[in-house]
């Protein structure tokens, strides 16, 4: 009876829990972005703290401060440089003629709709593949739907100020007193467990600041190719910066990302380029865009990917192909993102509490 009384506690302790991280989702937001920011910047914090002059040395505090001033002058200088581009890619994308561009895809509709009548693929409506795409391109070049999206943008705009206040006064305490964020995990762990929940902290501490470092390189390594790649084919510099960051932000996502951002880079080439002659001119450019993407692509599985999962993760790529399959399966594109870094923590905690298991020694061998 006292054994069923306490599993009954135990899970009414973890519904409260749950409830209450449920409750205060947003701080809880808060501090998980305050973590990451943290593990990104220990290593500078780290590497101020050793810089002297004579005796004179930067105090622990004065290295946090300088360290998250330099993560949101990035960021500021991030969206100084993009958010004009996107906002005139945009105006440009609302102020197309959808009946100039039919007019310009007239020749290749024509052939195509040729070719699904001569093998009966047309479908069982009367609607001509003229009619067809004239009202996919009016519904995505709708100037309602763009200036209802960009309203919703400017809505959010307004907690960000408030979240990023609270994200940088986090950041700056969990920088300042190094031992601050693991104390406070450690709260929480019996203290029979404590050894080997420090243990498992220093590992996934170390596997993530590499984790996410790598995946800034990614990032900034794909939309500087991208960008370079597409201006040499011949896009126009703005452009080409506005497609390298959707591809590279689609990067992110693993396996599936790629294509995404390729083909949404692909109809934004597309759309701003529309007036060209579409044989001599048009078809050649989305062919160069390809191409670039491609290399890009080649680049990033040879030289990023293995920089980021070599030195974090340790595990086979079947492996993580499947682990991110069956987040995706269960929690779509956020768990596809989130399940690199989840899984490594999970291998960290089997490895310290069920090494004695078979199937946990091999996936954690190479810890």
């Amino acid at each position: 009876m006292n054994r069923n009384l306490r599993y009954l506690f135990i899970a009414i302790g973890v519904g409260i829990a749950g409830f209450i991280l449920w409750y205060f989702k947003s701080i809880v937001a808060y501090i998980l972005i305050s973590s990451v920011f943290t593990l990104i910047g220990r290593p500078i914090v780290s590497f101020l703290n050793k810089l002297h002059y004579k005796k004179l040395k930067i105090p622990n505090a004065i290295s946090a401060l300088l360290t998250v001033v330099l993560f949101w002058t990035l960021i500021l200088v991030f969206f100084r440089v993009f958010i004009p581009l996107i906002a005139n890619q945009a105006s440009e994308l609302s102020g197309i003629d959808a009946e100039s561009v039919m007019s310009n895809l007239q020749g290749p509709i024509d052939k195509t709709e040729a070719l699904f009548v001569k093998y009966n693929l047309n479908s069982n409506n009367n609607q001509s593949m003229d009619q067809y795409l004239t009202e996919k391109v009016m519904s995505v070049l709708n100037v309602s739907v763009l200036s209802n999206f960009f309203g919703s943008i400017a809505g959010i705009l307004g907690n960000i100020f408030i979240a990023a206040f609270a994200i940088s006064f986090i950041t700056f305490f969990f920088l300042k007193d190094r031992g601050l964020l693991n104390d406070g995990i450690l709260l929480f762990v019996p203290d029979k467990y404590l050894e080997k929940a420090e243990h498992i902290l220093m590992s996934v501490k170390k596997l993530l600041t590499r984790y996410f470092i790598g995946i800034i390189v990614q990032i900034s390594g794909i939309i500087t190719l991208v960008s370079i790649g597409l201006t040499i084919v011949g896009i126009d510099f703005s452009d080409a910066l506005v497609i390298g960051l959707v591809v590279g932000l689609f990067n992110i996502i693993p396996y599936l990302g790629p294509v995404i951002g390729a083909i949404l880079g692909l109809v934004l080439g597309l759309a701003t380029n529309i007036d060209l002659a579409f044989y001599s001119e048009l078809l050649p450019l989305l062919g160069y865009m390809s191409i670039v993407f491609i290399i890009v692509q080649v680049i990033d599985n040879v030289v990023f990917q293995p920089f980021i999962y070599s030195s974090s993760v340790n595990a086979h790529p079947l492996e993580i192909f499947l682990v991110i399959i069956m987040a995706g399966s269960l929690f779509g594109i956020t768990g596809m993102i989130l399940a690199i870094p989840s899984y490594t923590i999970l291998r960290v905690i089997a490895k310290e509490f069920f090494n004695n298991l078979k199937v946990v020694k091999k996936l954690t061998e190479k810890f």
